[in-house]
């Protein structure tokens, strides 16, 4: 279908990337929101689509509510439910959290897009962006961040 023509040149496509590492405290979320929005914020991005990607078989990534922490504590006795310790899983060499933690990644998510709106992850009000710790101790976590889009004029 022909375009109508604007008369506007279109604005040139930008690509940033960054590796995010995030120290975790064992088992649990973590909100990653403020360093994705500060990374945003140093590209002067404007509109476009952010990816996020989390490198690691036993960790994932999520959107979830970020105003009442009952809520997070609730998904993680759900996760729990779903991949207990005390099952007899075959893969238990490293372990009793670490097949647990498998199960728990392949059923959330490794990876994230979320569009870029005036420079910000176009979040809900109650929404922040997390990353999960399946693993019963502390690791360091990395999380590649790819940003595709336009960059706020005028900076």
């Amino acid at each position: 279908m022909p375009r109508a023509d604007t008369g506007m040149a279109p604005a040139p496509l930008h690509v940033a990337n960054r590796s995010l590492h995030v120290e975790t405290g064992g088992q649990g979320f973590t909100e990653i929101t403020r360093e994705i929005c500060d990374w945003l914020t140093s590209l002067a991005a404007g509109e476009g689509l952010l990816t996020l990607f989390v490198a690691h078989t036993s960790a994932s990534l999520t959107i979830q509510e970020n105003a009442d922490p009952d809520v997070l504590r609730d998904l993680a006795d759900a996760l729990q439910r779903i991949a207990p310790y005390d099952y007899p899983y075959r893969h238990a060499s490293e372990g009793i959290d670490d097949m647990p933690a498998h199960i728990k990644a392949m059923v959330t998510s490794t990876s994230l897009s979320i569009p870029v709106e005036e420079g910000r992850p176009a979040l809900g009000t109650w929404q922040g962006i997390y990353l999960i710790e399946h693993r019963a101790r502390p690791h360091r976590r990395r999380i590649a961040l790819n940003f595709m889009g336009s960059l706020r004029s005028g900076i």
